[in-house]
Parts: structure tokens; C-alpha cells; sequence
């Protein structure tokens, strides 16, 4: 089984993933449910310091609650007694998994049990949230389409070229860190292409997110180098939990003299570190797993095409959903 911790203190990827020798989530709650003391078993068993979810093995002590036996029973006691800062609905278990979400009165978190079954079953939905290790793969040609089972935001609308390049966000802002941002989608533009796309259009009258606005106010005139606006990126001042965002001009140029002159400036602050940040371009995927703030860490860009997605389907899809809906399995 394994167990998956969602959470922005969890290192350059925002998560924590482990495997587990229990074959049910009832098994491994049945373990911990006489430990004499719970949270050190929670730390030990988990490997991190997971919010809220030793409550209920603390209430199987003190209250001296009854063993389930069943995923009903357990279902009850998990409604009853584990802590979460939400609804009824933050709380969903069934034959295969156990998806709880809460927050910590800093940001949102969540964390999942999740079987074998499920794991085989669903790669499409969870084959991101399972990933351990930096960077994504990027190596091979994807000769298939790829189309996205979940919503995305149109920022161009099709062209001529049956190819899009897909923009994913997991930032945070005033504690909000759970699917925060839809992915973006620039239809009939290729990854290569993207730098050249973004210098010839104007911001439009709606608001494009902050993200976007930034990386192509920081991309340079006539600059075709993805890599070097990601650099750049990562040493804006901003990005930290409650970032004051200026305001930038709408055409390129202007946009890009104004944002170069700020980051002449810049201080970094909450412990910033940009030399911790990790960065890995290739033809067709960007990812950028940025240090903001010494608590907590880093907020990850991907950018990627078809050609990519192609390739590795099931992280392309997975990846769209894990930036659309805190549970995978919604």
C-alpha cells in the first residue's frame, strides 16, 4: 500500500510519498490502533509529521474505542474522531483508499492511503501523486494524441498546428494550496515555441494569473530560450506565501524593462533560497521545483507539449488532475 502526504513542507516535489507492508487501510489503522503513543507512530510508520491524522489513535486510547473490524466501522470512527479542519466530505473512504483533507491554519493539506488495486487500476489518476524522485522523465517521442480528461484554461485558441503546450502551476497564496490554479493550454504552440508566442501577444483585459504574467514579462526581446526566463523566475522576489505582486505593463517590452528593473533590486525574504531550487528543461518539458520560504519550501512550474504527453500519458494526465482537484479519485 501506499501513503501519500500533500503537503508544501514535503521537499522540491510538495509531497511524501511511502510505501507500506499493510495490504488494506484497515490493516494499517488496526496496527496503530493500541499503540501507546500515537504520534510517534504516525513519524515512524509515515515518515513525516502528518497533520491531524494521530487524533483518532489518540482517541482509541483515551477514550477506549473498539477495534474495527470492518471499513464501515472504521468509516465512523474516522468521522467521529479524526481531526480535520473541514466538512464530512474531507473525510472519504472506501474499499481502496482513504483521501482526507485539511489544513494546518497555514495552508492546505491532504493525504492519501491508497492499495495496490487502486494504484494498478487508476495510473491516469495517480500515477503523479505516486511519483518519488525529480526530475519527471522526459526522454522519448510521443507519436499518439493526447487530449486531457479534465478541464483546462484555453489561453490561445487552435491553430493551424495539432499541438499544445499545457502550463502547470502548484503555487500557493493566502493559505491557498490545493488546486489552486486550472492548468493553462496554448493551443497550436509547441514548448520550442513558447518563448516567441508570449512576446507577440499583449496581456489581455482579464487577468492572466501572476505566474504567467511573470514568466513572459521575463522572457528577454528575441529570446527563444525557455530555460533562461525560468531562471530569471526563480529569482523574482515574489513567490513567497502572501507575495505583493506589481503590476506590469502590458506590452513585452515595457513589461520585460520593468520587471529586469525590480529584480535589480530584490531582496530576498522568509528565508528564500534560489541555489536551492532545482530546474531541468528539455525539447519538449520544462519543470521548475522553486525554494520560496525556509517553511515552507519550494512550489513547482511544469510546462510541457504533447509531444511529451504523448509519451507519458498517464504522468500528463495525472499531472492535469493533481493541479485540478486535491483527490485524484473525484
Amino acid at each position: 500500500m501506499y501513503f501519500v502526504y500533500r503537503s508544501h513542507y514535503e521537499g522540491p516535489l510538495g509531497k511524501h510519498v511511502r510505501r507500506l507492508p499493510d495490504t488494506t487501510v484497515l490493516g494499517w489503522f488496526k496496527r496503530g490502533w493500541a499503540s501507546s503513543d500515537p504520534s510517534e507512530f504516525v513519524e515512524a510508520e509515515l515518515g513525516a509529521d502528518v497533520y491531524g491524522l494521530d487524533t483518532i489513535l489518540e482517541a482509541a486510547q483515551t477514550d477506549d474505542l473498539p477495534e474495527p473490524q470492518t471499513d464501515e466501522q472504521l468509516r465512523a470512527l474516522l468521522h467521529e474522531h479524526l481531526y480535520v479542519e473541514g466538512g464530512e466530505d474531507y473525510i472519504r473512504l472506501d474499499d481502496h483508499s482513504l483521501r482526507v483533507r485539511t489544513d494546518d491554519d497555514e495552508v492546505e493539506l491532504a493525504y492519501f492511503f491508497l492499495d495496490e488495486h487502486i494504484a494498478e487500476a487508476a495510473p491516469d489518476r495517480l500515477a503523479y501523486l505516486l511519483h518519488e524522485s525529480w526530475p519527471l522523465p522526459d526522454e522519448g517521442i510521443g507519436s499518439e494524441r493526447f487530449d486531457p480528461t479534465v478541464p483546462v484554461t484555453a489561453i490561445t485558441q487552435a491553430g493551424a498546428n495539432d499541438v499544445t503546450t499545457y502550463a502547470v502551476f502548484l503555487t500557493y497564496y493566502d493559505g491557498e494550496s490545493l488546486a489552486r490554479l486550472q492548468p493553462l493550454a496554448f493551443a497550436g504552440v509547441a514548448l520550442p515555441e513558447l518563448t516567441q508566442h508570449l512576446q507577440s501577444i499583449e496581456v489581455p483585459d482579464r487577468d492572466w494569473p501572476v505566474e504567467l504574467t511573470l514568466l513572459r514579462a521575463l522572457i528577454a526581446p528575441g529570446e527563444q530560450d525557455l530555460r533562461q526566463a525560468l531562471l530569471r523566475c526563480n529569482r523574482w522576489p515574489g513567490f513567497n506565501l502572501n507575495a505583493d505582486w506589481p503590476q506590469l505593463p502590458p506590452a513585452h517590452e515595457a513589461a520585460h524593462q520593468t520587471a529586469a528593473q525590480l529584480m535589480a533590486s530584490a531582496e530576498f525574504t522568509s528565508g528564500r533560497r534560489p541555489e536551492k531550487s532545482l530546474l531541468h528543461v528539455s525539447d519538449h518539458a520544462a519543470q521548475l521545483a522553486m525554494h520560496c520560504d525556509e517553511t515552507f519550501g519550494y512550489q513547482q512550474w511544469y510546462l510541457f507539449d504533447t509531444v511529451w504527453a504523448a509519451t507519458h500519458p498517464s504522468l500528463a494526465q495525472s499531472l492535469l488532475r493533481y493541479a485540478n482537484h486535491w483527490d485524484p479519485l473525484e
